[in-house]
């Protein structure tokens, strides 16, 4: 049920207009004259208002514009036995949603409250998605570290800067993305994410420039890239690493001149887009070994910014475990559930290698399995019970801060592929990353499941 109020200063049109309206139960006020509906707009939650442009002390303009002022979320349909084309444009400018003129006839009244109504609430549910859409992608944290990733956006989000966000898988590479977004110029315009690991080599091409009527097979019709739809706003390619050095090269041109082609097409499309990149490689050695264009690295390397593994800001788990437990109860449909201190405590003193995208799985697990309504510390995953030694590199061997890394990548994928039997489907849900991304990854790292199991779960 909504509130409607009906503004003029003739009894019969008011009640005549109530009349009609009630029959889609609706909820009426009336007012006589600009005061009267001035303090009823105050003091009720009015939906729509009615209003009689020409009124003796306070004609329809001005109540408009007060009513703008005190309420800018009601409606306003203007209404006049008098209107003028001047009239209508001052009263659209001023807010008014539409102007009708008197006689009013019950099909023009009905139709009109529908529409407005039916907007109003498409509106209202915009404001609630974008308000659930802003939670999901709340930057959770207060740690020193997450205090610094947050006071670094602050300052270059308001720029034109590139940025290339750096960091392990899970850190929340893209939560930043959206913050620098959602900070700067371009907070009103649209996002565009762009996972470069998830699309095939041969469709990623096309997939970011769009391409033209029979370019391939199965092109039927001219399409839009993602540097289109991003115009005037972000583009976000994540997982930049590992994008080919022939779509390199045309984001290269991209980036220089702000213009390309669809792929099969010739004619020169130009954009303003702001880019931000991000990846778990180390692009310096990836440029070193030929896979990755130093200019281009150079051009997205302008403001970077290093997102901290979880292990570095243990003092943010309880903060993460709380928003987590509400979000997925949420998502899911169960009663959320508490986690005991000693449950929390073993959580403290994990190293989270999956990082926060392991504490949102470990959460929505509890969540569902968890026997009683706090999780007690034994029904948490096995990895909590067993030990796990501090990581002591070899130095001999590992000389360098990418070396201990990828050792210590390898050495976590050997783990959970032992501990999924070596089935690479189930090994990828559990690291949480693309199977195509674990696939390039054991490739990289020379580990051969083949002879291990049903490498893919077939």
């Amino acid at each position: 049920m909504k509130h409607i109020l009906i503004v003029d200063d003739e009894k019969n049109i008011r009640r005549s207009v109530e009349m009609i309206l009630k029959e889609d139960h609706h909820e009426i006020f009336s007012a006589e004259n600009g005061k009267e509906a001035l303090e009823l707009v105050q003091k009720e939650t009015i939906h729509l208002v009615f209003l009689d442009l020409l009124m003796p002390d306070m004609n329809g303009i001005e109540v408009l514009k007060q009513i703008k002022e005190s309420s800018p979320d009601t409606t306003v349909l203007m209404m006049s036995g008098h209107g003028t084309i001047e009239h209508a444009v001052e009263a659209v400018k001023l807010g008014a949603y539409d102007f009708i003129e008197k006689p009013l006839t019950k099909e023009k009244v009905l139709i009109s409250a529908r529409n407005v109504l039916e907007r109003a609430s498409l509106r209202a549910e915009n404001r609630v998605l974008k308000k659930e859409l802003a939670r999901k992608f709340t930057m959770i944290g207060e740690s020193p570290a997450m205090q610094d990733i947050k006071n670094q956006i602050m300052k270059v989000a308001p720029t034109q800067a590139r940025m290339l966000i750096l960091g392990e898988s899970g850190t929340g590479k893209e939560l930043a993305a959206r913050a620098i977004h959602d900070q700067s110029p371009r907070a009103g315009k649209a996002f565009v994410k762009v996972n470069c690991a998830a699309i095939p080599e041969e469709l990623i091409e096309s997939e970011l420039f769009g391409a033209v009527k029979g370019a391939y097979t199965g092109s039927v019709a001219d399409r839009d890239g993602r540097f289109v739809q991003a115009h005037l706003g972000t583009i976000f390619l994540d997982e930049i690493g590992d994008m080919s050095l022939k779509v390199q090269a045309k984001v290269l041109r991209a980036l220089q001149e702000g213009e390309f082609e669809k792929v099969g097409g010739n004619k020169t499309l130009k954009v303003d887009v702001r880019v931000l990149a991000a990846t778990n490689k180390d692009l310096k050695a990836e440029v070193q070994k030929g896979l990755f264009r130093e200019d281009l690295y150079f051009r997205l390397n302008v403001v970077p910014l290093v997102m901290p593994p979880l292990r570095a800001r243990k003092s943010d788990i309880p903060k993460l475990v709380d928003y987590f437990v509400q979000l997925c109860c949420e998502e899911i449909g169960v009663k959320p559930k508490s986690f005991s201190s000693e449950a929390i405590k073993k959580m403290m003193e994990y190293s989270w290698p999956g990082n926060i995208r392991e504490v949102r799985n470990v959460v929505e697990r509890m969540m569902i399995l968890a026997a009683g309504d706090v999780v007690q510390p034994e029904e948490l995953p096995t990895q909590f019970s067993e030990s796990e030694p501090a990581y002591q590199p070899n130095w001999s061997e590992h000389k360098t801060l990418k070396d201990v890394k990828e050792a210590v990548e390898r050495s976590h994928i050997i783990r959970v592929l032992e501990k999924t039997n070596w089935n690479v489907t189930k090994a990828a849900q559990e690291l949480d990353v693309e199977r195509t991304n674990l696939h390039k990854k054991l490739k990289y790292y020379d580990i051969n499941t083949e002879k291990k199991g049903d490498s893919e779960g077939n």
